[in-house]
């Protein structure tokens, strides 16, 4: 979870305009922390892809991302929507629940140092890690 030491920075998403936002704000974290700028566009397509998850299912949520020690960014994603029914699915490439190629959340996964989902009829959050290399 986001510590509370005033390095957090959280970005309302409230429709498909905010993702852009979004984005630019994680980069723009991960260059202020160093990391590569190959570094810092995986993490921008990280936070988008969860950006996206959370206006096409919840609706409206938000980003939240932090310094996470000497080498590492965190990045939450938390909406109050239905929740995923069945995580394991979600989880595995090709899963979709709409047109889409079911590359999200198990792509997030990949690139991730550490990742964790919580879901429920009270909403989802997903919880990152990326570090420097």
């Amino acid at each position: 979870m986001a510590p509370d030491d005033g390095f957090v920075t959280r970005v309302p998403i409230n429709s498909a305009t905010d993702l852009v936002n979004a984005r630019q704000r994680g980069r723009a974290l991960a260059n202020e922390l160093g990391f590569s700028p190959g570094e810092a566009a995986l993490i921008a397509s990280a936070i988008s892809e969860l950006a996206r998850n959370i206006v096409s299912y919840a609706g409206r949520g938000e980003i939240v991302l932090w310094r996470d020690g000497d080498s590492g960014l965190g990045i939450s994603a938390r909406d109050n929507g239905p929740g995923i029914l069945d995580i394991a699915a979600a989880m595995r490439a090709g899963y979709s629940t709409s047109s889409g190629l079911g590359l999200g959340l198990p792509g997030v996964r990949r690139i991730a140092d550490t990742f964790d989902i919580a879901s429920g009829p009270q909403g989802t959050t997903v919880t990152l890690t990326m570090r420097k290399r």
